[in-house]
């Protein structure tokens, strides 16, 4: 009775045999436990590329130069207003025109004095050529008296007469040359008034000094002309704007005039361009920012008050560079790990030019040579690795 459940499973461990070994030929076979595998490490390899290295700064935008435009004359009322805000204007031309009812009025007086001048000129030569005449006559007398006085034929008290005569001849000839005199630079006076006057009657008509945009106007019409309260128009001189850049204090110095920069409006997709014309020698002691002032190259796009980022073009070179990744930076200073035979060596390097995710080696690299791409990664000076080349990060 016990000798049937045995013979059962004998019979069934016999019929297994087979599938077994069935198994054990398909299985692979393990490999030998002395073999090392070496981690696979992204690695980059070193190239050269054009950078650019940028100053990022940001301001408001505002006039290269404002020009305020006041009355030349005072005391007299606005007639007329010909530009408004945002005209363009060329220089010289008419802005506005005060009354010249008040100076036309002193023009006709002018005129009359200097008409009257005129005449006691022609009456002061009048009298002069007269004058001369009567001394030359007198003087003519004076000296027959006095001949006659040598001869004994007149009495000395004629040939008295006849000297005090051609004195007093000689004497209002000198009055009218003064008196002409007077009438000429009478004249002369009359002149400068009337030139004066029309010089007055000249500036009721306010003037552009320069060619630009007005953006200010404060004249009314009505009011009174005068120089001591606001202007009465502002131009920007030729519409031109400016950028007025805060620089940090470490980057000021790297910026000269000349320069080149891409500006950034909200409200515009488009990329505008100016260029540097002026770097402020001071530094504000509070802030510890500079000031540079960027001429923009088309100001239509813009407007005054606008708040605008630009980036200035400080230099740009073909360097050898790697991924900012792979610089990594410790108490010895800023190294990378080079990779060379699939072995791992730590190398100090020295940077340059950061430009976006990569970044310029000066000294400690060549072209061609390969850098773990994360100077994070858990690898270290000495190790062995299965370098994987980052073929995004090298093009």
């Amino acid at each position: 009775m016990r000798l049937i459940p045995f013979l059962t499973l004998t019979a069934a461990l016999l019929a297994a045999v087979p599938a077994m070994q069935a198994v054990a030929e398909d299985a692979p076979i393990a490999p030998d436990a002395t073999e090392v595998v070496l981690p696979s490490i992204t690695v980059t390899e070193v190239t050269a590329r054009t950078l650019r290295d940028r100053v990022i700064a940001a301001g408001l935008i505002g006039p290269v130069e404002e020009v305020q435009v006041q009355p030349l004359i005072e005391g007299q009322p606005l007639e007329k207003l010909l530009v408004e805000v945002g005209d363009l204007v060329t220089e010289g031309q008419v802005l506005a025109v005060l009354s010249n009812t008040t100076l036309e009025l002193q023009r006709s007086e002018s005129l009359a004095s200097l008409a009257s001048s005129k005449a006691s000129i022609a009456q002061a030569d009048a009298q002069l050529l007269e004058a001369e005449a009567n001394a030359a006559e007198a003087q003519r007398v004076a000296d027959r008296t006095k001949k006659l006085r040598e001869q004994g034929t007149a009495t000395q008290a004629a040939a008295d007469t006849a000297n005090a005569n051609a004195v007093s001849a000689n004497a209002r000839v000198m009055v009218a040359r003064q008196t002409l005199a007077a009438a000429k630079a009478q004249l002369d006076l009359s002149e400068a008034q009337l030139e004066n006057v029309d010089l007055q009657l000249a500036r009721t008509e306010v003037r552009a000094p320069v060619a630009g945009k007005i953006v200010e106007r404060n004249a009314r019409i009505g009011g009174i002309a005068t120089a001591s309260g606001q202007a009465m128009f502002v131009i920007v001189r030729d519409a031109a704007l400016e950028l007025r850049a805060d620089i940090a204090e470490s980057d000021l110095l790297r910026l000269k005039v000349g320069q080149k920069a891409v500006l950034h409006a909200a409200g515009t997709d488009a990329a505008l361009t100016g260029t540097i014309w002026l770097v402020e020698p001071t530094i504000d002691a509070t802030t510890r920012l500079g000031r540079a002032r960027i001429a923009i190259d088309d100001p239509e796009m813009l407007r005054s008050g606008m708040f605008v980022e630009a980036e200035i073009l400080v230099d740009e070179r073909k360097a050898v560079s790697v991924p900012v990744t792979a610089v990594g930076s410790d108490q010895s200073g800023t190294t990378v790990m080079r990779v060379k035979d699939g072995l791992v060596e730590r190398v100090e390097v020295k940077i340059g030019i950061r430009d976006g995710s990569f970044v310029e080696i000066l000294e400690g690299l060549a072209e061609g040579d390969t850098v773990v791409s994360k100077a994070g990664a858990f690898v270290r000076s000495g190790d062995r690795i299965n370098p994987v080349l980052d073929v995004a990060a090298t093009n």
